[in-house]
């Protein structure tokens, strides 16, 4: 990380002439605009931070970053991210995406990069809606939602997103939230610092199709009883007064008042614990349910664990050192043939 970089380049060098065409008041500018504000931290070079995304509303975001940037095909900004994350090691990459392009279309690129470890960011922005088609139901739509393509409620049970990516042996998984400018800002940071795939779900609100879906944890009158902030090393404590907390009982999450419970019985979070990690993801309760579970934020799992990109290079080297580099033009004209029947 160059430090004369981080002191030169300032959050308005990564904004660009662009028109930004998204609607009035929606999630994505707030996304934006912290990602903006965290690019000078990376120290480095405009040129060598890359912007890659799918379809879909948020994927215009590479239009808005002074970076390079590539605004691919539906559900395959993952792939293609591979693939020049393999020939560009070096490069910072940034994959933008939506709950419709990752998750339906793009599911199988996703689980495969996340498992191959690539050191890249995805930035998966989840509305719980196909915003850019005018409102159809997503693959993380609720049971019951009433659609354009579900006008009498979907049947779909809805995907859970950092359970699938954990289930895919994620290396870094967290979650944030449009409307959360200062708590978005410091998991963007720490995603970035991730040497890996850092997988971030950020909950976005659509206010044009799906207007609210995360009002329960983003507004201030229901906030501090629906969210558990994740703060590693730290109990699991929430509520308006700071009343409630996490506790395990063998297996099974359980609400306890911390005036009433011992504090060794305390959830304390770790995001190197697998199995903890397990259990917060399931924290996917219906927030309507009596006694429901709080929404985590915060970052559920980190691990150190190889990147694909490192150990082809390592392959590769091994390779040269046995055998001596290839000549492909020899290997072309070759007398290795094959003949089909």
């Amino acid at each position: 990380m160059s430090e004369a970089l981080k002191n030169t380049l300032m959050a308005k060098d990564f904004a660009t002439d662009q028109d930004i065409r998204w609607c009035p008041g929606c999630g994505d500018y707030s996304v934006l605009k912290q990602v903006q504000s965290i690019m000078p931290e990376l120290g480095r070079k405009k040129e060598d931070i890359v912007f890659i995304s799918g379809i879909g509303c948020s994927s215009r975001f590479p239009y808005y970053m002074n970076t390079y940037g590539m605004h691919s095909i539906h559900g395959r900004a993952t792939a293609v991210a591979s693939g020049l994350k393999i020939s560009r090691p070096e490069l910072s990459v940034w994959i933008i995406t939506g709950d419709g392009d990752a998750l339906s279309i793009g599911g199988n690129h996703l689980i495969h990069m996340i498992r191959r470890n690539f050191n890249v960011n995805v930035l998966l922005f989840n509305n719980e809606i196909y915003g850019l088609t005018k409102g159809q139901y997503s693959p993380t739509s609720p049971e019951g939602k009433v659609t354009k393509s579900t006008p009498i409620g979907s049947l779909d049970h809805p995907f859970n997103p950092l359970k699938l990516c954990l289930g895919a042996d994620s290396t870094f998984i967290a979650r944030t939230m449009d409307r959360d400018p200062k708590h978005q800002r410091e998991i963007l940071l720490q995603g970035s610092q991730h040497v890996g795939t850092s997988m971030i779900e950020i909950y976005q609100n659509c206010n044009v199709f799906n207007d609210g879906a995360f009002e329960l944890f983003t507004d201030k009158g229901s906030k501090l009883q629906e969210t558990l902030f994740l703060e590693s090393g730290k109990p699991m404590i929430f509520g308006a007064e700071r009343e409630k907390a996490i506790a395990l009982d063998s297996s099974t999450p359980r609400i306890v008042n911390i005036s009433e419970a011992n504090e060794g019985d305390l959830m304390i979070h770790d995001e190197t614990n697998h199995f903890q990690a397990q259990v917060l993801t399931s924290f996917f309760d219906n927030p309507k349910d009596e006694g429901h579970l709080p929404r985590p934020f915060g970052v559920f799992y980190a691990e150190d664990r190889y990147r694909y990109e490192e150990a082809m290079e390592k392959q590769i080297t091994g390779a040269t050192e046995r055998m001596g580099k290839g000549d492909l033009d020899k290997l072309l004209r070759g007398n290795n043939v094959w003949t089909a029947s």
